[in-house]
């Protein structure tokens, strides 16, 4: 029995559903039952039938999946995988914000730990942040962590009045312009599809800028048939399987996200078999922060 016909064995006989986000492993998201970005997978987390959730992906999805579904068990392949953004922002910054600006909203993206969506108003993703802070009725926005794609939705939010916090992406933050340009020289019919993580400088010079699933649509969509792309290198899985005649191609050094990878078939078997690495949440933490993701999903619709 192969490693993958032993997962498919053990997901019957655990009644576990396997979750996947877009940037590990190709051979992982090949046993996902459901793959997407985070707001796609915290949506089909909260309304899956199986007892047993194993979110192939880092640690505040596991979190977010747990928050948002309390009565199911929520295992992670591998522990340790975390996201640094996550943990960019803290509570004390916040409440001298709320001290500081009336009218404040504090606007969590999603790709941040359970503690700071307790501090929180509402929680966004790359995909739905523009239409919820737009349906927000306060001037003042401090969003926390990620300054790139505070910078990015507040040039298309400009009535508001943004506060930037400090935190970035280490993988998107990676990228360089020279690079990119580089491809460009090389393949100049080649269109720019870039994630709002990344630094202002790749933003100014892509033909597109959304979510992960947003990079796919589009290219899937597009009558172009060659694509650079500036996120994640997993993407390329999906990329590739929605246009196998299209070709794409990654600056030269090829963003790599390390705690994604930590994601393997080996430790997806292991926890299904063990139920190691199980999600915990304390109650006033998962009550005080469903409170903002419920908002999101009622915001976004």
């Amino acid at each position: 029995m192969t490693l993958t016909e032993e997962i498919e064995k053990l997901k019957k006989e655990k009644d576990a559903v396997i979750l996947a986000h877009y940037y590990v492993r190709p051979e992982v998201q090949e046993v996902a039952d459901y793959i997407g970005d985070s707001f796609y997978l915290s949506k089909v987390a909260a309304g899956l039938k199986q007892k047993t959730i194993v979110f192939c992906g880092v640690f505040f999805m596991g979190e977010s999946a747990k928050i948002l579904s309390p009565d199911k068990t929520v295992l992670m392949p591998d522990m340790t995988a975390d996201c640094p953004m996550a943990h960019m922002a803290d509570a004390e910054t916040i409440e001298k914000m709320r001290e500081q600006y009336e009218d404040l909203a504090v606007v969590c993206y999603i790709n941040s730990t359970a503690e700071l969506k307790t501090h929180s108003d509402v929680c966004v993703t790359s995909s739905n942040a523009v239409k919820i802070v737009k349906a927000l009725p306060n001037k003042n926005i401090f969003f926390i962590p990620d300054r790139n794609l505070a910078h990015f939705i507040s040039e298309l939010v400009p009535e508001k009045n943004f506060i930037f916090n400090d935190g970035f992406c280490p993988t998107h933050e990676r990228m360089d312009l020279e690079e990119v340009m580089k491809e460009k020289e090389a393949h100049p019919n080649a269109q720019v599809l870039s994630h709002p993580e990344c630094p202002k400088e790749i933003l100014d010079v892509s033909d597109y800028i959304g979510s992960t699933s947003g990079i796919i649509n589009y290219a899937t969509e597009s009558v172009e048939k060659e694509f650079i792309v500036c996120t994640e290198e997993g993407v390329i899985y999906k990329l590739q399987q929605n246009n196998p005649d299209k070709k794409f191609y990654f600056p030269e050094t090829v963003p790599v996200c390390p705690n994604m990878k930590k994601n393997t078939l080996e430790k997806v078997k292991h926890v299904l078999l063990t139920g190691e690495n199980e999600v915990h949440v304390s109650d006033e933490v998962r009550r005080l922060s469903k409170a903002s993701l419920e908002k999101m999903h009622e915001l976004a619709g």
